[in-house]
């Protein structure tokens, strides 16, 4: 089971009690929303897979729904975030429309990125949401970009910049790691630590528990959240949040997760065993969360049925929504090259031999 019973604080002293106001019981079971209607979404997206109606790759986030909707809840509307490619969770967390994101995934015109980018890059500037970004490690380069741009401009804003166990030996990261902190910079990196990167695991792929550890080399300071729990991941992000907002200071963190499905569709998973899978199963997220708010008698078993009927037919829509939307016409190959006021009506195609 992932833990939270560590954490380093070099450099930086984070309190230990949450500074976030508690929530009332609507914000609970908007939570609870949002994390079950990642779970829908992602378990439709497999089943168009299978369907052959969304090609190339598509890596689900089935098991890590409390990490984005537990961090991106700390977040105001106008701060930036930044992921790799298993990003559809992200974007669902960061209030981008399910219908645009399905049919990001189907290829369509209708897709968040026209269609352009698929499952690993999902795009939307309207909510501060920078991608969906393939290349391993490559974020952590980009996120020192937006807080850079954050702090040189004032704007009170931070930057959370998410990547997962496998891309912290990624000389990129250890780049933009010592940039945050040799500049000062509000960005959070969140660790999402599920045990594997690909079908290695962390125990034959990183030296040194935990992962976090490496905040000292650069002073920052450094935190360890359950990434089953979303209540204690809203708590230890919103200290780091608070950290990048009043002083302008990065911090490192590894939230703990399991991911239930391969690492893309295309993996059988065959590294782990059945028991393992069903043991972490038992920590599901959403589950947890759902027994507390019976426990704690913030709502009932009828109202969180219905929650779930309203997001399995959302999800349902969007895949309605997807599956009947256009093909991108041939002519918008050319188009998002450039910035709008740069881009060019006509470019000069060469006559290739096929």
């Amino acid at each position: 089971m992932p833990t939270a019973d560590k954490a380093t604080k070099k450099g930086q002293s984070l309190s230990n009690s949450s500074i976030l106001p508690p929530l009332d019981p609507q914000g609970k079971l908007q939570l609870y929303r949002q994390m079950l209607l990642i779970r829908r979404f992602e378990e439709k997206a497999a089943q168009a897979f299978q369907q052959a109606k969304i090609k190339g790759f598509c890596h689900l986030y089935i098991g890590q729904e409390a990490v984005a909707v537990g961090t991106i809840s700390t977040l105001t509307a106008e701060d930036a975030v930044i992921t790799a490619y298993r990003d559809h969770g992200h974007a669902l967390a960061r209030g981008m429309d399910a219908n645009s994101c399905m049919a990001e995934l189907f290829g369509k015109i209708t897709g968040c990125s026209r269609g352009k980018g698929g499952s690993m890059h999902f795009f939307s500037a309207e909510k501060h949401f920078y991608g969906g970004h393939g290349i391993v490690g490559g974020q952590s380069a980009l996120g020192i970009g937006l807080a850079f741009g954050q702090k040189y401009l004032n704007t009170g804003r931070v930057t959370i910049c998410y990547l997962g166990d496998g891309a912290i030996n990624q000389g990129a990261f250890h780049e933009s790691l010592n940039i945050a902190a040799l500049w000062k910079l509000p960005i959070i990196y969140v660790i999402e630590n599920n045990g594997y990167a690909m079908g290695t695991s962390v125990a034959r792929s990183s030296a040194g528990d935990p992962l976090v550890k490496r905040a000292d080399g650069y002073d920052m300071a450094g935190l360890i959240a359950d990434g089953m729990d979303i209540d204690d991941v809203r708590a230890k992000t919103a200290e780091a949040v608070n950290l990048a907002r009043t002083e302008s200071l990065p911090t490192l963190m590894e939230i703990r997760t399991y991911r239930y499905r391969g690492h893309s569709m295309s993996d059988p998973g065959n590294y782990r065993t059945r028991e393992e899978i069903e043991k972490y199963k038992k920590f599901d997220p959403i589950l947890l969360y759902r027994t507390r708010l019976l426990d704690d008698k913030v709502t009932t078993d009828d109202a969180l049925e219905a929650i779930d009927k309203e997001v399995t037919a959302e999800a349902q829509a969007a895949y309605d929504f997807a599956d009947k939307s256009e093909d991108p016409a041939f002519e918008t190959v050319y188009e998002d090259i450039f910035a709008p006021e740069d881009q060019i009506d006509e470019i000069p195609r060469r006559n290739l031999p096929l």
